[in-house]
């Protein structure tokens, strides 16, 4: 695979500011409220020239993510009740669950590798591995794969 079609995954913390500002003025034309590419680069204060070079480079996980089927890795303490939670979430989400896989427990902790089926509803994904990651005793919660 070529290095200019190699695709990250990162945290918006980790992302530069001028990216993310890309992304809001793309949003900005999407949605019309403005009109040209230079009243949006105005609006979050980029350059056009920084717009061209990413716009096709940078969009929303979730943008992308509509529908389509995620692989997730999952890191969590082994005790009862603890896949019910993630589980539970995924449902909440409105996600379906094409496979689940749970090693057997080390240590007092358990991974669990997950794949699910993203609703066509543009519930954001983000989200859903929020919620996720915030289940007392889940340790991570990292996309694998997504397709």
């Amino acid at each position: 695979m070529s290095d200019a079609n190699t695709y990250f995954v990162v945290k918006k913390k980790a992302v530069p500011e001028v990216l993310l500002k890309v992304v809001e003025a793309k949003r900005l034309l999407e949605t019309r409220k403005v009109s040209t590419v230079q009243d949006a680069v105005e609006q979050v204060g980029i350059s056009r020239s920084s717009f061209y070079k990413y716009q096709d480079d940078i969009m929303e996980f979730h943008d992308t993510a509509k529908g389509t089927t995620i692989t997730l890795s999952v890191q969590m303490d082994d005790e009862p009740g603890r896949l019910s939670d993630v589980l539970r979430t995924v449902a909440d989400y409105g996600a379906n669950i094409l496979t689940i896989h749970q090693s057997i427990p080390v240590n007092g902790s358990a991974s669990l590798s997950l794949s699910v089926q993203l609703p066509q509803t543009g519930r954001d994904v983000s989200d859903m591995l929020e919620s996720m990651g915030s289940i007392v005793g889940v340790h991570y919660v990292k996309v694998l794969a997504k397709e």
